[in-house]
């Protein structure tokens, strides 16, 4: 190993990338095709310039995918996929990648890293520990096949339901009760946004509820109801949509707010049970 060299990923090509994330998550029981692959990095806001790779030789071992944008106002990177080839792990390059980093993500005006990490890699998380990184938020993630998902429709109110655009209705963020992690903001859903469905309830041309949904991967993105108009039927309304437009056999939701109850509870009473949880971490730069 005595060629590595650290360098951006603005004149790797993506056939190169892809080969890297194909090996580096090689025992995952989730596998990206090309196609994925893309619309993950795109929704998430990839940037090549600002992401980084050891190269042995010419082959990348080890890499971080970073993705760029505004986070809660502040000019910020986020960590959209690191990996490393099994033959180079435990020798601290993904360390070194995020380390050289730095100095191009801070003269680029660049405040804060944002990363996610499973609870149970523990490892991850002690890592992340020592290099700066602390947790702002816990994270549940859930997914359920659709056969066993029980969602009762019964709406108690007048309504109409129809498909809407996102950025013509500025008061959703009202009906939120935790803000969206990275990959579920505004921002990502306006980097990809021909590949979600959005959805809105109105009752006397009010918009009482909302959701976004990505029926390729099954992914409910956001679904909010306004407070006053809760418990009434329609988050189990929208829910139903989405489960219909499905194109795949599960769903799933991720990065919900373990202190949300109400998300919590929504979701258990269809029968989704939490997966497993997240830590969202920042360093400041």
């Amino acid at each position: 190993m005595v060629d590595i060299r650290i360098k951006s990923l603005k004149n790797t090509s993506f056939d190169e990338l892809f080969e890297a994330f194909r090996q580096a998550f090689a025992e995952y029981e989730m596998q990206l095709n090309r196609a994925e692959l893309q619309a993950m990095l795109k929704r998430r806001g990839f940037d090549p310039e600002f992401s980084f790779a050891a190269f042995d030789g010419d082959k990348i071992v080890s890499f971080t995918c970073n993705g760029i944008g505004d986070f809660n106002g502040i000019r910020t990177a986020y960590d959209t996929g690191t990996g490393t080839l099994k033959d180079y792990r435990g020798t601290g390059l993904a360390t070194r990648v995020f380390e050289s980093s730095i100095p191009y993500l801070k003269e680029a005006g660049i405040k804060e890293y944002l990363l996610e990490v499973l609870q149970h890699n523990t490892g991850a998380v002690s890592v992340y520990r020592k290099i700066g990184f602390r947790v702002t938020r816990e994270f549940y993630y859930f997914r359920a096949e659709n056969r066993q998902v029980r969602n009762e429709v019964h709406v108690d109110i007048p309504y109409t339901l129809q498909a809407i655009r996102i950025e013509d209705h500025v008061s959703i963020s009202d009906f939120w009760d935790f803000k969206p992690s990275w990959q579920n903001s505004l921002e990502a859903i306006g980097r990809a946004a021909d590949t979600f469905v959005c959805l809105g309830v109105f009752t006397e041309d009010r918009l009482v509820g909302y959701g976004v949904f990505e029926p390729v991967s099954g992914d409910v993105t956001q679904i909010a109801v306004d407070r006053s108009f809760r418990r009434k039927g329609i988050g189990s309304l929208l829910f139903q949509k989405m489960l219909e437009m499905n194109k795949l056999n599960s769903v799933k939701i991720l990065n919900t707010d373990v202190t949300c109850d109400s998300m919590t509870a929504f979701l258990r009473s269809k029968n989704i049970e939490p997966t497993g949880k997240q830590f969202e971490m920042i360093r400041q730069l």
